[in-house]
């Protein structure tokens, strides 16, 4: 036991880093291990993120919390899918459901049969055969049966959340537990001369914190995995031409629906997320084929009702971190990478990259094989996602 790590440092908070400090807290709770997380209340969050997929579910409940007890501190609602407009052809529509397609027949897929009905002239949309499609168009909502009768009621369900209010409601779950929470800005970072490994950050107030396990949740800015390890970034840009977003919050209008809403745009996409209190919204674009400010008119020509915030916009570049975990340093979140949020698979990313933490959790050795295999999985699921998401420009007419 004398190499086991003693303490882990989380730089920054946010979605990614509360998260990170509630599940390895709650997992970490009979051993002697520290965890501690440094924010600045100076630095805001993007808090883009408000649509989940149900995967966020299994995660909160691992720590206890029941799917109200989420909803009511997220001002959250309900979330069957994802409704895309105009993608496929100007007028088309279709939602991408949490659920099953039809029942398969004799070992055969349903979507076979689907097919051969289309080529006999039956032009049933397959959303008509999905039981979470059809309570997403009809703007309904209901649990799904604990035992299903069969494959064509089968269904899941996930959030949309205002991101910030979650990260506060991990913060308190996480502190509650233990965490040690520390306000203050970063003005260096040492480095152990002979491995270039963190040893400890510098505070804006002359406090040192030292670690043997740094995770990195500064977001863009990549603090520790960059600005520190310079571990390079492999750029997507070229499968990826989406480069920017416009995000604005608008008061809601009509009712609530238990779906994202996203809308193809000339030069990217634009979606639609209700909260209980307001609505958020968001235009994704490439500036190879749009610029700023006639992307910022596009947005605000097709939201709902009144503004509630200024326009902001976010740059990015797609792509990933070479390593999510370099030395005594792992990346999460955007620190790690960032692929447009097209099927709400940032925060499920962050899922997983923690889950993987804790199976790989290290000892003061830090063994390569251990990094490796992290690097490899994370990288692969990264690239997985990446050509999921080109999949959605690529299948069009």
């Amino acid at each position: 036991m004398t190499d086991a790590i003693r303490s882990v440092v989380i730089v920054g908070g946010g979605t990614a880093g509360w998260m990170a400090a509630a599940s390895l807290q709650q997992h970490f709770s009979n051993t002697p291990l520290e965890i501690t997380l440094i924010e600045s209340s100076k630095i805001d969050t993007v808090g883009v993120g408000e649509a989940t997929i149900p995967t966020i579910r299994r995660f909160y409940r691992a720590l206890g919390m029941s799917d109200v007890d989420v909803l009511r501190a997220t001002q959250g609602t309900c979330k069957l899918g994802i409704q895309f407009n105009d993608w496929h052809s100007h007028g088309s529509s279709f939602i991408h459901p949490f659920g099953l397609f039809g029942q398969d027949v004799r070992n055969i897929g349903f979507h076979h049969f689907w097919l051969k009905l289309r080529q006999m002239g039956d032009m049933t949309p397959m959303g008509d055969y999905s039981l979470g499609t059809a309570l997403a168009v009809n703007n309904k909502f209901q649990p799904p049966a604990p035992q299903p009768p069969s494959s064509l009621s089968v269904f899941d369900w996930a959030l949309h959340f205002d991101a910030s209010l979650f990260a506060k409601y991990m913060r308190q779950f996480a502190t509650s537990k233990g965490c040690r929470h520390i306000d203050g800005m970063i003005t260096e970072v040492q480095q152990r001369p002979d491995d270039g490994f963190i040893e400890s950050v510098r505070l804006d107030n002359g406090t040192e914190v030292k670690g043997d396990l740094f995770i990195d949740c500064s977001g863009f800015h990549g603090l520790l995995i960059d600005k520190t390890l310079d571990v390079g970034y492999e750029d997507w840009s070229d499968w990826l031409f989406c480069d920017g977003a416009w995000v604005v919050q608008t008061s809601n209008v009509g009712p609530l629906t238990p779906y994202t809403r996203v809308n193809a745009r000339d030069a990217g996409w634009q979606w639609r997320i209700p909260l209980q209190t307001r609505t958020g919204n968001g235009y994704v674009f490439s500036s190879r084929f749009v610029d700023d400010e006639t992307a910022r008119e596009t947005l605000l020509a097709n939201v709902e009702g009144e503004l509630l915030t200024e326009p902001r916009k976010i740059p990015f570049r797609p792509g990933r971190r070479t390593q999510a975990w370099s030395r005594n340093c792992i990346a999460l979140g955007l620190a790690s990478g960032f692929l447009e949020p097209l099927e709400s698979t940032s925060i499920a990313l962050i899922e997983t990259a923690i889950e993987r933490i804790k199976m790989l959790f290290p000892d003061r050795n830090f063994h390569q094989a251990v990094i490796d295999e992290f690097n490899e999985v994370s990288a692969l699921e990264m690239e997985r996602v990446r050509d999921f998401i080109i999949l959605h420009y690529k299948a069009t007419a």
